[in-house]
């Protein structure tokens, strides 16, 4: 969505127009439905039904560009997610993928994770590593924000982001390069 497009959906939706809210949802809902479902959430779509209902019921209070409303509803995302886990109490469920991967040595690892593997074999790669590492390549890979976005959304530095991104792709990168099962 272009910044003057939605700057008039998002007047539209401060107003209460339910086509507002509509293309805001439609914009937006599949990237997070993905986002929740990769994290391992239990039921995403009603997670996604309760990020949305967070959003606009405080729209009123958003102030900023396209892609800082995108953060933001993001980060409302992430604090529903971690609430959904605390609330089942245990570490989310990745399901496999029996799909195959072809073993290849990469010189630049999130490049060719960015460029070459598909969401789902992402998910599977972030399956193991420690939960901090697989928010920050999921925000990143998955959902396509920036490092300065990630941060914010998940509370941390940018450095202290950029460390976990590196330190989960070499966990990554030394998958890789065990082979990944045929």
């Amino acid at each position: 969505m272009i910044d003057d497009e939605f700057e008039r959906v998002l007047s539209g939706a401060r107003l209460g127009s339910g086509a507002a809210f509509a293309a805001l949802y439609a914009w937006l809902a599949p990237n997070v439905v993905s986002y929740l479902r990769r994290q391992g959430a239990e039921d995403p779509d009603d997670l996604a039904s309760e990020v949305f209902l967070g959003v606009f019921r405080n729209i009123a209070t958003f102030q900023g560009t396209g892609d800082q409303f995108r953060s933001w509803v993001f980060s409302i995302a992430h604090r529903r997610l971690i609430d959904d886990r605390r609330k089942r109490g245990r570490r989310p469920v990745t399901v496999p993928d029996h799909g195959r991967l072809v073993h290849r040595s990469l010189v630049d690892v999130e490049s060719e994770v960015e460029r070459h593997l598909s969401a789902k074999t992402v998910e599977d790669l972030c399956g193991d590593l420690p939960d901090a590492q697989r928010d920050v390549l999921l925000l990143r890979v998955v959902s396509d924000l920036t490092v300065e976005q990630v941060a914010t959304i998940l509370g941390r530095s940018i450095g202290a982001t950029k460390a976990l991104q590196r330190r989960g792709l070499a966990t990554i990168r030394k998958k890789l390069d065990k082979g990944v099962p045929r």
